[in-house]
């Protein structure tokens, strides 16, 4: 059988230009492989890689000098480990590592170190109040556990008992153990639910506030307790649908917010002291103080001023201990009954030395005279700026009453999907709050079953959302064992009063300094629109 000869230039052409290209390519990639391995060029270019992936990392200015000096060998070597790279050729290839902090520091928060406040000013406790270092004298090191440190117990059980080996800190189960605070047994610290004022236990002591406010129902939903101990009180309402945000200074041996977070309930260091607590007004359904030994008085009357700040109208306000009929109390006592009656504070019960009054619905009919001088703030001030903001010695009047007072407001739950009367700080705010509820509920949805996130799970207890607008994240996990700290940021549009008319808690922030709050305190923390922390809100441009 005879063959077909083709023309050379038709047969072989085509096949050597693809087998060409190919040759040439692998020649070039080891070519390139060894350049970058073996000369100092792919050295600079790692480099160049690493500065540029550090400024894009972080907002301050200086922050970004000093990890750029990490990666490039330049930072403290007290402050850095430096480990020979996977070549092990001497002077060459070395990997910068964050240490840990030394063991000391197992606690540690920056803006919140007794240390360097103790240097400060005790007029109205400004120094107990947050006061960050700044960014060159914040230690770059990773704080460590404490030894022996053990997964959290998982919540519910978390209420009533916590490891002892992950907050070995004994003082308050000395000191307070009588009183039914806490007490260590085996390798616990157990919490049998009593406080200075209540050493019977919370149960009780709620159970007696009950005959005078209203504890069930869903008529209150946010509270706030101040000066809380371990905050027995605000886990024990937990039950009622009452969703208490405790707060007390950073104590440096007693360590109580630090131990009410291990216990899965939610807490947040914080002083009142020369500066507005950072919430918004008309927050809180119920304001709660035991033997918080708060002078409510002072100043001319300063701080019962903030508590009104804070407190819905319509809401009550509960103090339990001195100088509620309390011996060689007797004119802090009287004061405090005469700041209550100017601002017109409705009297509900002195029930030993407990007294409890509820707030009026409308604006304070706050006489033009009085013996501590008190007026009403003007019309320009806004009372929900509380970022750094100072304390005013006059009373914010109440500018929205329908749909934010006690009893006008929707009882919980109803309140979580009804958009609330502050939602108008948006434009279109209605249709806004509904799409942000829609869109975070298919999110939660997908981060369960597509991501895996443990949400729902004794896994998770304690939550942030650290860019929380009006809330939706924290409303999509409303029926999940779980609660969460909504941050709104400071520099934004303050939503955060929208987020307590829903019936759900938060602190305004600055993502720019620390938190307040202990490590290893939170079980997750979540963020959407991240670079949105660092930008002006006016100009969109980045604030360094």
């Amino acid at each position: 059988m005879g063959h077909v000869n083709l023309p050379a230039t038709r047969r072989l052409p085509r096949q050597w230009r693809l087998l060409d290209l190919v040759t040439a390519s692998f020649f070039a990639a080891v070519v390139i492989f060894f350049i970058l391995v073996f000369t100092s060029l792919g050295d600079s270019l790692a480099a160049s890689g690493r500065r540029a992936l550090a400024l894009s990392s972080s907002s301050d200015p200086r922050q970004r000098e000093r990890i750029i000096a990490l990666f490039e060998g330049e930072e403290d070597p007290h402050r850095l480990q430096r480990r020979p790279g996977r070549r092990g050729e001497e002077g060459r290839a070395e990997v910068a590592v964050i240490e840990a902090c030394p063991a000391e520091e197992v606690d540690h928060m920056p803006c919140e170190d007794p240390r360097r406040n103790s240097q400060l000013s005790r007029h109205m406790n400004f120094y107990r109040e947050r006061h960050c270092p700044p960014p060159e004298e914040t230690a770059l090191c990773l704080i460590p556990p404490p030894d022996g440190y053990r997964i959290p117990v998982s919540w519910p059980e978390s209420l009533h008992k916590i490891w002892h080996s992950n907050m070995p800190h004994n003082k308050i189960a000395e000191r307070k153990g009588h009183q039914g605070w806490m007490k260590e047994e085996g390798p616990y610290f157990i919490f049998p639910g009593g406080g200075t004022m209540f050493p019977d236990g919370a149960v009780q002591y709620i159970e007696r506030l009950s005959q005078y406010i209203p504890t069930t129902g869903g008529v209150l939903r946010t509270a706030l307790d101040m000066g809380c101990g371990v905050a027995s009180f605000g886990g024990f309402l937990l039950k009622e649908d009452i969703l208490t945000l405790s707060f007390a200074p950073r104590d440096s041996h007693k360590s109580q917010i630090q131990f009410a977070l291990e216990r899965g309930i939610p807490a947040f260091v914080a002083m009142l002291g020369t500066r507005r607590l950072p919430f918004p007004a008309y927050s809180f359904d119920l304001v709660h103080c035991s033997r918080c030994l708060i002078p409510f008085t002072a100043y001319n009357g300063t701080y019962f001023i903030e508590v009104d700040r804070l407190l819905r109208p319509g809401g009550y306000l509960v103090i339990s201990g001195p100088p509620v009929q309390w011996p060689k109390q007797d004119k802090e006592w009287a004061d405090l009954q005469s700041v209550a009656q100017a601002l017109c504070y409705e009297l509900i019960v002195v029930d030993g030395n407990t007294v409890i009054w509820k707030k009026p619905s409308g604006d304070s009919c706050l006489p033009n005279q009085n013996e501590f001088g008190l007026d009403l703030c003007s019309d320009v001030d806004d009372p929900s700026e509380a970022w750094y903001f100072d304390l005013k010695k006059c009373v914010s009047r109440v500018s929205v009453t329908e749909g934010t007072a006690v009893g006008s407001i929707p009882n919980w739950p109803d309140r979580l999907i009804k958009p609330p009367v502050r939602v108008a700080l948006v434009k279109n705010g209605a249709e806004v709050f509904e799409a942000d509820r829609r869109r975070w509920t298919r999110r939660v949805a997908y981060y369960k079953k597509s991501l895996g996130v443990k949400l729902g799970t004794p896994a998770m207890r304690n939550v942030m959302d650290m860019n929380a607008f009006f809330g939706g994240f924290a409303a999509a996990l409303s029926s999940n064992p779980v609660w969460v700290m909504n941050v709104v940021p400071a520099r934004k549009p303050l939503t955060l009063g929208v987020i307590y008319d829903t019936g759900l808690i938060g602190v305004y922030h600055d993502w720019c300094e620390p938190f307040s709050t202990y490590p290893r305190t939170y079980d997750l923390i979540h963020v959407a629109g991240i670079m949105s922390l660092i930008k002006d809100t006016d100009t969109g441009r980045s604030r360094y």
